[in-house]
């Protein structure tokens, strides 16, 4: 088939810069974990017109997994044999912005979604205007944090989020039902009567990491505040309450050093009355040998939190030969197609991004219910037009929340001096 008239740009030069820059936004909210690939040395576009690339972060899938079998199918369908090669996301970034500089990117990628923005400023990926992908059923949410400067660079192939995990029996023996946490005040007042009982409140990570950040934002949104102005009174109010929690003992000083596995391992003692975690452990939650629930994070007034999406896209890559991009369009297509999109999200643990697939999802498994309405709020860290300036703001944000949790500064002046750094970051 003939080119869809996409002409090649070239890549940014400064990628030291912006492989810093995808670090320090790294993976948090996905399954994904660090591993080998099932194809090592990579593969090349200059393989021939037969043969299709796809580097996508999921080294933990192998060739008989559903997700690699699809790849496979999607190939055939479009008439190519498919290679594929698996790399965490890490090396993902860093080798996607190298092979663009060298003029040797993959044909499809599937990447982490806050690195998308900085993938765009590169010149690295094509607009879906561009490469006629059909984003129409996608939930805007999500598809926001694709977006920069107005364009749209990929479809999301699935999302996860947060939101809290109770158990049953902790409560039950604090004479709380959990109906009654609607926000920050119910919410509070259920883990004093937690600790009343001689149980543990909450659990949840705040880390001088993205990890942090990530964990943080849905109480930071919650409250109302915007990134742009990290020391409004609404995300000084929001960083209080984590601090309040610590100080009256409703949350362990082991937060600090908690990341999301951490913090989980904390909850499956059956010692907590909540955490704080992803849909990502509900494979896990039903392994704890004990009653356990899911409800939204709460808003500071009621409703349910904005929390921050995980998950990937499916991105298609600048070419020198535009020729490609027809067949790209075309895989990208079927793996992000209704019934596709059905047996991806499955395999990834994902929710998927339209409301056809994520009423199969609930019909199919009712505890997934609960993340489809957590999805539904949830927002995209690059959203609001942040784009690259969001891993700029990322970083004083957590390292507030680090000196809060520690004493050696109170929430307001936490929050101002974070908002000083970031907005000379992002100058």
């Amino acid at each position: 088939m003939g080119s869809v008239g996409i002409s090649p740009r070239p890549a940014y030069s400064g990628l030291a810069a912006l492989a810093a820059l995808a670090l320090t936004g790294g993976l948090v909210a996905c399954s994904s974990s660090s591993g080998g690939s099932d194809n090592p040395g990579g593969a090349s576009q200059a393989a021939g017109g037969g043969t299709y690339t796809i580097w996508d972060p999921y080294p933990q899938h192998d060739a008989s997994s559903d997700w690699v079998k699809l790849l496979g199918t999607c190939g055939t369908k479009a008439g190519v044999k498919v290679e594929r090669t698996a790399y965490d996301t890490t090396d993902l970034t860093n080798k996607t912005l190298l092979a663009a500089q060298q003029g040797n990117p993959p044909d499809v990628l599937i990447v982490d979604n806050p690195v998308v923005s900085t993938l765009a400023e590169a010149g690295v990926l094509t607009t879906t205007e561009e490469n006629k992908l059909d984003t129409s059923a996608i939930a805007p949410n999500l598809l926001a944090a694709g977006q920069s400067a107005g364009k749209t660079y990929g479809v999301p192939i699935g999302a996860n989020t947060l939101a809290l995990y109770y158990n049953k029996d902790v409560l039950e023996k604090a004479g709380v039902e959990v109906s009654s946490v609607k926000d920050w005040a119910s919410l509070t007042s259920a883990l004093a009567k937690v600790k009343a009982a001689g149980k543990k409140g909450i659990t949840f990570s705040a880390i001088g990491t993205e990890e942090g950040s990530f964990q943080f934002l849905p109480w930071f949104w919650g409250s109302g505040a915007q990134l742009t102005k990290l020391d409004s009174a609404e995300g000084a109010s929001a960083l209080d309450l984590w601090t309040d929690w610590l100080k009256k003992g409703y949350a362990p000083n082991s937060v600090i050093n908690n990341t999301q596995t951490t913090s989980w391992q904390e909850f499956a003692s059956g010692d907590y009355a909540f955490a704080e975690n992803g849909t990502w452990q509900l494979a896990n939650a039903k392994k704890t040998g004990f009653g356990y629930g899911i409800i939204p994070i709460p808003a500071k007034a009621g409703g349910t939190a904005p929390a921050p999406t995980g998950g990937e896209f499916v991105a298609i890559p600048v070419q020198s030969d535009t020729k490609r991009y027809a067949t790209s369009q075309q895989i990208v297509t079927c793996l992000t197609s209704t019934d596709n999109s059905f047996v991806t999200t499955t395999a990834l643990s994902y929710i998927a991004p339209t409301q056809q697939v994520q009423d199969k999802q609930v019909a199919e498994n009712p505890d997934l219910s609960v993340w489809v309405e957590a999805v539904k709020a949830a927002k995209g860290r690059t959203s609001d037009n942040l784009g690259t300036k969001y891993p700029k703001i990322s970083e004083p944000m957590w390292g507030a929340v680090q000196a809060a949790l520690s004493g050696s500064k109170s929430p307001p002046q936490a929050m101002a001096d974070a908002q000083a750094a970031a907005a000379t970051a992002t100058q």
